[in-house]
């Protein structure tokens, strides 16, 4: 028996006979035709890390990366044509559904602050982009071996032109969306708007405190002014004194 991957099974099986109601035949359900991976390299001041990036996303996709090569010169970076900018992967059948399994269950849990990834990935053509931002997010790949943190992006390819369909389709092959972007956004503002108010309380206590101290350095002064005058007022006192009595004796 041939092996077959766990979602393409998952796809046979449970995906094409939940959105089969929505189309008059089970040609029109939606696929996934492939999985493009593509990282930006600069490898003109750094030509090991092309190399570096070549074999780590080899071994992130199981699949012999290429390199992606410019196709104009540009003088302000220093680049000319046919100079490689890049490495990429194209993934299609098992591998890109293995890919994908990978995906889900084992590198977006390990990504740093994960809580869904944006609907807004979406090119109006029911293909979808999602950006890693650290390559280390893979198990694959051992953070004490690698040079520099790098990120990479992820495209899924549909046989759809609608951003709708593609985006149920994902979600039914398991990729965690956000439920709502909106409500997200709207956490986000009122999360910052508590740190601001707290730093605006901070500033606000810092500056009373600051008020306060030169208050009682104020009044410290004042009081030695007093003392000072009253000294003043006793020698002035003490000096008539001994002049009446200088008179009295003349």
């Amino acid at each position: 028996m041939d092996y077959i991957p766990r979602l393409k099974k998952k796809y046979n099986e449970e995906v094409i006979s939940n959105l089969r109601s929505n189309y008059k035949s089970v040609m029109q359900v939606p696929r996934l035709v492939k999985i493009c991976l593509n990282q930006g390299v600069n490898a003109i001041t750094d030509k090991k890390q092309l190399e570096s990036a070549q074999q780590e996303m080899t071994i992130i996709t199981g699949q012999k990366a290429v390199l992606t090569k410019s196709k104009k010169d540009i003088s302000n970076f220093k680049l000319r044509k046919g100079m490689p900018v890049g490495v990429m992967v194209t993934l299609r059948g098992n591998n890109m559904y293995e890919f994908l399994d990978r995906l889900i269950t084992s590198t977006l849990p390990r990504v740093r602050d994960f809580n869904g990834i944006s609907t807004k990935g979406f090119d109006g053509r029911g293909n979808y982009t999602l950006g890693i931002k650290e390559q280390i997010a893979f198990p694959e790949i051992s953070i004490d071996k690698i040079n520099k943190v790098t990120g990479m992006d992820i495209t899924f390819v549909t046989d759809t032109n609608s951003d709708e369909e593609s985006l149920l389709l994902l979600t039914k092959l398991g990729l965690p969306f956000k439920k709502n972007d909106q409500e997200e956004k709207k956490r986000e503002d009122e999360i910052k708007l508590k740190k601001e108010e707290k730093e605006k309380a901070a500033a606000e206590a810092k500056s009373k405190e600051s008020e306060n101290l030169v208050s009682e350095t104020k009044e410290t002064e004042d009081e030695s002014d007093i003392e000072d005058e009253k000294i003043d007022t006793s020698n002035n006192l003490d000096d008539a004194t001994q002049k009446d009595e200088n008179i009295s004796k003349d």
